[in-house]
């Protein structure tokens, strides 16, 4: 009996995986370079992977319900073009001002709640496999944003570009408003995973969606829900994006839905759908920001062969994945 509790209580290797992987990579890094853990370092890297990390946790609900979005990075570029051309569009009548701001800001989660609808109305209603879905809206967000800078970059207005920095690189106690909203988005999403009938609902479509229906779940708004949830995350994380370089371009978010995925897989959600873990998601992010940042410092590999790693983890994971299902 003492031999089955043990086991019960015993955290897997499943779960303790991720955060191994980072308490190394830690090390690892800190024995490379002295700087690695300096406070600039460290705020940095956490300031950058938070667009990411905003982003992975609504997509960790999405693939949670069994979906995938191959969307969000062109999604993010064309939120981004559509909150700049908006903004600019303002300064005349309301003049360099915050309600300009704020109306930009506005703009951005409408057209991530837009977006997403969409996706979500042509997944859960239409029933197109996400897969093809979120195919076709990446390619098509992707030609817009290019369109509205007619093949070039949009820009925010400089003074207006001014007032905005802060939102990117002021904070609260010294830590920057990207981490502080990464950090509130993890904290609500993990809750809602664990504790509301959302998260349930999601793990519940994702492990098998007739019993889904059979227990009263409605499954068509559910899913729809996941996909509208992460396009508002999008738009938040393009809110906090766009004050860091002020500007849109086709180049804007490209891989961000590969970074996103990597994530979620790597902490341990399940690809297929039925499990997931918003904590994870965000070791995940970290892991793979720390990979990124290590690389960098330590010049091992060009900056540009980045991609490369992370779609070799991201496969990894996924093997990973199959040989415990295998296993159990």
């Amino acid at each position: 009996m003492s031999e089955t509790t043990a086991k019960t209580w015993m955290p897997s290797f499943h779960v303790l995986g991720p955060l191994l992987a980072l308490i190394v990579l830690i090390i690892l890094g800190a024995s490379i370079n002295s700087n690695f853990l300096s406070y600039g370092n460290v705020t940095n890297v956490l300031a950058r992977s938070a667009f990411i990390g905003i982003i992975a946790v609504g997509m960790t609900f999405v693939i949670t319900a069994g979906g995938i979005d191959l969307s969000v990075g062109s999604m993010a570029a064309f939120v981004a073009g559509v909150m700049i051309l908006v903004m600019n569009a303002l300064i005349p009548s309301i003049g360099v001002t915050v309600p300009v701001v704020l109306l930009g800001m506005l703009t951005a989660l409408v057209a991530g709640f837009i977006a997403g609808w969409v996706n979500g109305v042509l997944i859960a209603t239409v029933k197109i496999e996400a897969f093809i879905v979120t195919l076709g809206t990446m390619g098509i967000y992707r030609s817009l944003v290019t369109w509205l800078a007619d093949g070039g970059t949009l820009s925010l207005d400089f003074d207006l570009r001014g007032l905005y920095r802060p939102v990117y690189y002021d904070g609260l106690l010294g830590v920057s408003w990207p981490i502080i909203v990464f950090a509130l988005v993890a904290i609500l999403g993990e809750l809602a995973m664990r504790h509301l009938p959302f998260g349930r609902h999601c793990g519940a479509i994702g492990a098998n969606e007739q019993v889904a229906k059979y227990s009263a779940i409605n499954v068509q708004r559910t899913r729809i829900a996941t996909y509208v949830l992460l396009g508002m995350l999008v738009g938040l994380a393009t809110i906090m994006y766009v004050p860091r370089l002020g500007s849109a371009s086709a180049s804007t978010g490209v891989l961000w839905e590969l970074e996103a995925i990597a994530a979620v897989i790597i902490g341990g959600t399940a690809l297929k759908g039925g499990y997931g873990r918003v904590w994870g998601t965000v070791v995940g992010v970290l892991i793979l920001s720390l990979i990124d940042n290590i690389l960098n410092l330590a010049s091992i590999v060009s900056p540009y062969l980045n991609g490369t790693i992370q779609g070799v983890i991201v496969i990894l994971a996924v093997v990973l994945q199959r040989g415990k299902k295998t296993d159990g």
